[in-house]
């Protein structure tokens, strides 16, 4: 074989080692992405069954919620007689719609800001769901021989009835927070608050033997939620000598993420303000954190030489709607 036809089959050889390199190169590059593919597949399949799985839970939550809060909200239609609906509409003429143009409405007065020098009345209040953290709490104000104030709600577990008792014994101020906390049901009209605030007197009358003349509205006098005006029921606690407690200094601990640096910085400089403060704080079961707060709270209070006191008929009423104006 001559040596042009050695170089000529030998550039045949060296074209077609590169014609199945390029094969190769390709068929592994569409292998790759097929696999990538199924891969991919793969994985968008198990997300989408988990996301199905996700929705299908959230919609079994929702109609159970839906279907129980029908229960608890749907009634019967009364069933109303002709002389009956001719009774209503007389007794709709003749009543009057309650005028409270003349209310006075705001959470503070100039007369209530400290100036340099005066005394810091301060009054820890509770909004209670009887539990463990009351416990807990009570030990720290027993420990400084402190009084404070717990609005109670009525749904309480009967183990805790001693709490509620040690309340009182340990000279604490017993008050009112409605009998279900449930805003719906307490703010629904005028006859289903004076139905709550009936069963919570006579609970804590019937478990402590102690008739409170004290009251604090869920959410507070100045809440949005009801839709009736919430003067009509300071009508109703004048008309039975109740009295209600806003307050003006909030702890903070409503919140779901807080800490007891938080609750302690957030009284104190609120406490700064005002000669008279009411604090607004919580004993929830989820409210641990108040409890670790307590202490160094009182501390910072004492050394600002204020008054920590349970509230009593001698203590300046905090309102953001003023009782004294609602006839």
């Amino acid at each position: 074989m001559s040596t042009v036809d050695e170089e000529a089959l030998e550039l045949q050889r060296q074209r077609r080692k590169r014609v199945n390199r390029m094969k190769n190169i390709i068929v592994l590059t569409i292998a790759v992405w097929m696999l990538g593919s199924f891969l991919a597949v793969i994985i968008l399949s198990v997300c989408l069954g988990k996301l199905n799985h996700r929705v299908h839970v959230l919609e079994k939550a929702y109609l159970a919620q839906t279907a129980a809060s029908a229960e608890q909200t749907e009634q019967p239609d009364p069933v109303i007689t002709p002389s009956q609906e001719e009774e209503s509409e007389t007794s709709l003429d003749m009543e009057e719609t309650p005028d409270y143009s003349g209310v006075v409405r705001g959470i503070d007065t100039d007369d209530n800001m400290a100036a340099e020098g005066d005394t810091h009345y301060v009054y820890l209040t509770f909004d209670c769901v009887p539990g463990k953290n009351t416990d807990a709490i009570l030990d720290v104000l027993d420990s400084y021989q402190l009084k404070a104030t717990f609005f109670v709600s009525g749904k309480v577990n009967e183990e805790y009835y001693e709490t509620l008792n040690r309340i009182v014994s340990e000279g604490h101020t017993l008050g009112m927070h409605s009998y279900s906390n449930q805003y719906s049901t307490i703010y629904a009209s005028t006859d289903a608050f004076s139905r709550d605030l009936t069963q919570i007197s006579d609970f804590l009358y019937d478990v402590t033997g102690v008739r409170s003349d004290y009251y604090r509205f869920p959410g507070g006098s100045s809440n949005e939620i009801s839709n009736v005006d919430m003067a009509e029921f300071v009508h109703i606690l004048n008309s039975n000598k109740i009295s209600y407690f806003d307050w003006n200094v909030s702890a903070g601990d409503a919140a779901s993420n807080y800490s007891a640096e938080d609750v302690v910085a957030n009284v104190t400089d609120g406490v700064r303000q005002y000669k008279t403060s009411v604090v607004l704080l919580h004993d929830a079961p989820d409210k641990s954190t108040t409890v670790e707060a307590l202490t160094p709270l009182i501390d910072e209070l004492r050394a600002m030489d204020a008054q920590i006191l349970p509230i009593d008929e001698n203590t300046t009423l905090i309102q953001y709607i003023k009782a004294d104006s609602v006839e």
